[in-house]
């Protein structure tokens, strides 16, 4: 028993290093928690607790470059059930708040005399990483509150889904949670400004004598002094399990990321009664979702190559209906997780949707570990390579001219936000890639002359061939901002490329030669964007592609200087279907151009939320209402507009 409970331990601890420090994933949760439950049951049944055991140590210890930084007082984790009945039995007849638990970076805030004066993480909840000028950055974050007494405010630091998938355009990270931890435990406080960090606040404590006696005074009182908080509700034994299935129902429409809730009590001197254990306190406990697990057999793993180099696995199994969706594959993440599950061919394993959202693996019921990763790259043939990074193994493709980072780059050039061809799918541009029709992005504008292989290959006709051709000849007249954004530089997202078009008056010339201190005087381009925008079209392969495109593209570049309008410097956030524009992206852009902004969540920054369906039940509904802001149609906005 001691000696599996060492392996436990060091299972855990490693999974544990691997995600907070280096923001790495090489087990899933649902893999965690099982080792951590067996190792709960183990030492309840010895008696016998390691020292370095994570069922009495929290968080991380701190080892990066940033200053560090004692807490005043422990940050303890909390002990966790899955169980609702439980939940309830532990709320007893006391009342609660019950809220979200974001999955994001605690944070600890200090005010002093109304300002911001310290921003400190949880690390291993004795020491923290002192991060004040990255979390300044924060979206929502006040800089000054209206009291003036030394104030110390909690709460999580977090990115949303839908910033998440923007940004994560140009960024390599596994989840939003990942994304959060890089932007806001790093040294430049630029980065950290671009990622839409957003903080919402769950606890406080004021200097001085005590001043509330419920949360729930304490939590408006925090909201009063400007910050967002946690959405919580008040509940009690007879109303608790159906807050639990609002929120169950909620969060398949909820934009920041969650991996369950917390019930604290009310009363706040009570809860303190309770005092704590060594590793919990006793005045508040998570709910973590029940997954739905479903049994199914892994048919194969397929070695995914990117434009990175990076050769990923992905789970294929039989397909399983989890959370009312049919699923077919998951993210295996990298080598370490391959390995750790021991997964083969033909394996019987269980998957779940991590957060009720993501596919994933919760374990290999048989364990046959006969997949080994390729050896050589499952797209160019040249050899991989395996790294070997702080323990988590990951597979690569060395060789630059690998085809599969020309299929991401095109996949990427041809999408609906950058130059928009219909008919060019991964699938059907690796094609063309392997038969050397296409070999530059000047190539997709030139497929006629490939007619007669292309109509003969497989899963083509006359037609489909003419709607190829026709779909490149209506995408060849475009935009200089679609032209800046589909080549690919480094962190250019769509966002960045219209701010550096408008700019530059839509003159191409003048965005190819930008100097990096006319780009840093562009809102919203840093330094180190500036620097690799430059050096993009400084080298010599990338400034022949252009020059090979212009060729061949009828570039408009009509340029009108901004007016001021009704909407000029609104804020609107888009959700549910439309029926006046094309899509989402359609309706930003007309909004943009009208000098108004756009944002992925609603927050006290909105002005407007355009929802078709303005009755929804939806989380961005209930959060406009709760926060007064008004709630549109597409026919408001465009009698808005017209009015402008």
């Amino acid at each position: 028993m001691n000696q599996r409970m060492e392996q436990l331990v060091a299972m855990l601890n490693d999974a544990s290093r691997q995600y907070y420090q280096y923001d790495r994933e090489i087990m899933s949760n649902q893999e965690y928690d099982k080792l951590y439950d067996e190792l709960v049951a183990l030492e309840k049944e010895t008696g016998i607790t390691l020292s370095s055991s994570p069922t009495i140590n929290v968080g991380y210890e701190v080892v990066s470059d940033l200053p560090k930084e004692r807490h005043p007082s422990p940050m303890l984790s909390l002990d966790k059930t899955k169980d609702v009945q439980e939940l309830k039995s532990w709320l007893g007849d006391k009342e609660g708040l019950l809220s979200w638990k974001l999955d994001g970076l605690t944070v600890v805030l200090t005010y002093e005399n109304g300002e911001l004066t310290k921003a400190v993480t949880r690390g291993d909840g004795v020491i923290g990483e002192v991060i004040t000028p990255n979390a300044r950055a924060f979206e929502n974050i006040p800089l000054r509150i209206p009291d003036q007494r030394e104030t110390v405010v909690r709460g999580e630091a977090v990115i949303s889904y839908s910033d998440f998938e923007e940004i994560n355009e140009a960024a390599a990270y596994k989840n939003p949670r990942n994304l959060c931890s890089g932007s806001v435990r790093q040294l430049n406080s630029e980065i950290t400004a671009k990622r839409h960090v957003k903080f919402f606040a769950f606890s406080l404590a004021v200097g001085g004598d005590p001043e509330f006696t419920l949360r729930s005074q304490q939590m408006q009182w925090i909201r009063s002094q400007g910050f967002e908080t946690v959405s919580n509700v008040a509940v009690d034994a007879g109303t608790i399990e159906k807050a639990v299935q609002d929120f169950d129902e909620a969060i398949k429409d909820f934009d920041i990321p969650s991996d369950g809730l917390v019930l604290i009590f009310d009363d706040i001197a009570y809860g303190r009664s309770l005092g704590s254990t060594a590793k919990f306190p006793r005045d508040a406990i998570a709910f973590k979702w029940q997954d739905e697990i479903k049994e199914t057999t892994l048919k194969e793993v397929l070695w995914n190559a990117s434009r990175t180099g990076l050769i990923n696995p992905i789970a294929v199994f039989e397909p399983v209906e989890l959370e009312g969706t049919t699923v077919t594959r998951a993210s295996v993440h990298n080598l370490s997780i391959v390995e750790e599950l021991a997964l083969g061919t033909g394996d019987h394993i269980n998957v779940y949707k991590a957060n009720m959202i993501i596919p994933q693996i919760a374990e290999n019921l048989t364990r046959s570990g006969t997949v080994k990763p390729p050896e050589v790259c499952p797209v160019c043939g040249q050899n991989t390579i395996i790294k070997d990074e702080n323990g988590v193994r990951t597979l690569h493709c060395p060789n630059p001219d690998c085809p599969a980072k020309m299929v991401k780059a095109f996949t990427h050039f041809v999408s609906r936000n950058a130059m928009n061809i219909e008919g060019l799918s991964e699938a059907t541009l690796e094609k063309f890639i392997d038969e050397a029709m296409i070999r530059e992005f000047a190539d997709i504008f030139k497929l006629q002359r490939w007619r007669d292989r292309i109509v003969g290959m497989e899963g083509f006709g006359e037609k489909s061939f003419e709607k190829l051709v026709s779909a490149a000849e209506k995408a060849s007249e475009t935009t200089p901002a679609r032209l800046l954004y589909a080549i690919g530089i480094p962190n250019i997202g769509v966002a960045n490329a219209r701010m550096i078009s408008r700019a530059c008056s839509n003159n191409w010339d003048r965005i190819q030669h930008l100097t990096e201190d006319e780009l840093s005087s562009i809102d919203g381009i840093g330094d180190v964007m500036a620097k690799a925008y430059v050096e993009y079209f400084k080298d010599e392969k990338n400034a022949a592609a252009v020059a090979a495109l212009l060729d061949v593209l009828s570039m408009d570049e009509s340029f009108q200087e901004q007016q001021t309008t009704s909407i000029s410097g609104k804020t609107f956030v888009i959700t549910g279907s439309l029926t006046h524009f094309e899509n989402r992206d359609a309706c930003k852009e007309k909004i943009e151009s009208l000098g108004g902004k756009t944002a992925g969540s609603v927050s006290k920054k909105t002005d407007y939320l355009i929802n078709n369906d303005i009755n929804s039940a939806s989380s961005k509904n209930k959060k406009a209402k709760e926060l007064g802001i008004p709630i549109i149609t597409e026919e408001d906005f465009l009698a808005m507009i017209q009015e402008a």
